[in-house]
């Protein structure tokens, strides 16, 4: 069973960083396995944003329009650790930060959740 475990979130002054870690386990890595992660945001009352993904086993990336040049996805794949790494924050990216996981081809409708991690900023 995948398990997924966040951490780094935090509280920062507009402009500064944070770097957000999933520590993943029970992933099945094959090559004929591929599999997505990615970060997702929600805020109360909104519908939950795809920030970034990327397909291990190829490095592919995808970023959203809001977070492009300041928000950077990578994959550990010797730890099974995925990582964001956030600069220049803006008090819009203040959100509950998901890690996900899902089996198969494309990077959506993810099957696998982490229990989330806080992220605050202050103007």
């Amino acid at each position: 069973q995948v398990q997924l475990v966040e951490s780094g979130g935090g509280s920062v002054q507009a402009g500064g960083s944070l770097r957000l870690s999933c520590a993943a386990t029970g992933v099945m890595v094959s090559p004929y396995s591929p599999y997505c992660m990615g970060w997702l945001r929600q805020v109360p009352g909104k519908e939950r944003e795809a920030v970034a993904t990327i397909r291990p086993s190829g490095g592919s990336t995808t970023y959203a329009d809001s977070v492009k040049g300041r928000f950077t996805i990578s994959h550990d794949n010797a730890k099974h650790t995925l990582y964001l790494e956030m600069n220049s924050l803006k008090p819009e990216d203040t959100a509950m930060y998901y890690c996900a996981l899902r089996y198969g081809g494309i990077c959506a409708d993810f099957r696998y959740w982490g229990q989330g991690t806080q992220v605050t900023v202050s103007s």
